[in-house]
């Protein structure tokens, strides 16, 4: 079985160096270009998940089921993974090349085709899960618990990668599912955790990972875990291309 790697403590990675750079010595770094107060801003590029052999490289989603732990499971297998361990789902990056810190990776209008597959394709690919692809936004209107939520935040604490991925939501055969941590309003729920990661300075690799508890719907208390890993490119919270 595939063994992806993850880190204990419900997601609290160990940190790689960091660099006095990100504190303002060389305005010339990536932390120090796309940070604001520790923010990075700009594009978390994402790196495509694969699988060789038993080993996963790259972005990957997994799903907990109800009563279960975010490093035992049991978990959800997905008959459309191409992996040997069909429990993890590899993750292609999308038009946009992965995730966006301080804008909104919006849905499209309409959200889903008629067979109910994702549009939603600017963070990843839709993959497909169940027959049905699902995908990934970011809204300034979470379509699940329709409350505000606010743009995605990662920051450079020290060694640490931290944030809020309150706005990312999972659509799928025709309905949506908050896939934030923490939650819009800041709560995190059952196994909800993160994000946290690790970020090195100088070459803007980073790892990202959450976990994020489903509320309400089909899905109720069933958990979403996500791996994120590729290099940081700094920009502004306007900018559209990467």
């Amino acid at each position: 079985m595939i063994k992806p790697t993850r880190h204990a403590l419900a997601l609290a990675l160990t940190a790689v160096v960091l660099g006095a750079t990100a504190c303002g010595g060389d305005t010339g770094s990536p932390a120090a270009e796309g940070s604001e107060d520790n923010q990075l801003v700009g594009l978390f590029r994402i790196a495509a998940g694969a699988c060789e052999g038993t080993e996963l490289q790259g972005s990957y989603f997994r799903m907990v089921q109800p009563g279960g732990t975010l490093d035992d499971g049991p978990f959800v297998a997905n008959g459309d993974s191409a992996c040997a361990d069909q429990t993890v789902t590899p993750m292609t990056p999308g038009s946009d090349g992965g995730l966006r810190t301080g804008v909104f990776q919006a849905q499209p209008e309409p959200a889903f085709d008629a067979a109910g597959n994702s549009l939603s394709g600017q963070i990843v690919q839709p993959q497909k899960w169940f027959a049905v692809a699902f995908g990934l936004a970011t809204n300034p209107t979470d379509p699940q618990a329709e409350v505000a939520a606010a743009a995605p935040q990662i920051r450079a604490d020290g060694t640490e990668l931290t944030g809020n991925l309150e706005s990312l939501a999972a659509s799928w055969n025709g309905q949506h599912f908050n896939q934030g941590s923490p939650k819009p309003g800041g709560a995190r729920p059952g196994l909800t955790a993160g994000p946290s990661g690790t970020y090195d300075s100088a070459t803007g690799n980073y790892t990202l990972e959450w976990s994020s508890q489903i509320v309400g719907g089909p899905f109720s208390n069933f958990t979403g875990i996500w791996h994120l890993e590729g290099t940081f490119e700094p920009g502004t919270a306007d900018q559209e291309d990467s």
